[in-house]
C-alpha cells in the first residue's frame, strides 16, 4: 500500500452527500396503513405532467436519503404496488387521505386480502394546539 494516499473518513463523506442531496420538500408524517395520494411528475418527450397515485402504504424502509415507501392500490381487481424513494425529485406532493389503524410496520398480509377483509380501520388523529 502506498502511504501517501489519504484515509477517507466515512462520516465526512456522508456529511458531504447529505449537503449536496438536500431534499427540497418536507414530507408529511405517515406510516403503514395510511391511505395517501402521491403526486409525481412524469416526463413524456419534452412535456411534463403530474399524475396521482392513491393507495395504502404497505411499508416504509430505510432512513435518511435512501429511505423508500411502498404504496399499493387495486384497479379492476388487479393489485398494483409502486415503490417511491423519499428523496426523489419527481415527487411533487403527498396528501394523506386517511390514517389507518394497523398493528404492524409492514403489512404484507394485505396483499392476500380482498373485499371487506381488505378494509383498514381508521385511526383518529387530533390536531396539535399551538
Amino acid at each position: 500500500m502506498d502511504s501517501t494516499k489519504k484515509k477517507i473518513n466515512k462520516d465526512s463523506v456522508m456529511r458531504r452527500v447529505q449537503e449536496t442531496v438536500n431534499p427540497t420538500q418536507k414530507l408529511p408524517d405517515f406510516g403503514s396503513g395510511d391511505t395517501i395520494t402521491v403526486h409525481y411528475k412524469i416526463k413524456e418527450g419534452n412535456k411534463e405532467r403530474v399524475q396521482a397515485f392513491r393507495g395504502v402504504v404497505i411499508q416504509k424502509k430505510g432512513r435518511g436519503q435512501t429511505a423508500t415507501f411502498t404504496v399499493r392500490k387495486t384497479t379492476a381487481g388487479i393489485g398494483i404496488e409502486r415503490i417511491f424513494p423519499v428523496s426523489s425529485p419527481f415527487i411533487d406532493s403527498i396528501d394523506i387521505n386517511k390514517h389507518g389503524k394497523v398493528r404492524r410496520a409492514r403489512i404484507y398480509y394485505f396483499r392476500n386480502l380482498s373485499g371487506k377483509k381488505a378494509k383498514i380501520k381508521e385511526r383518529r388523529v387530533f390536531a396539535k394546539k399551538d
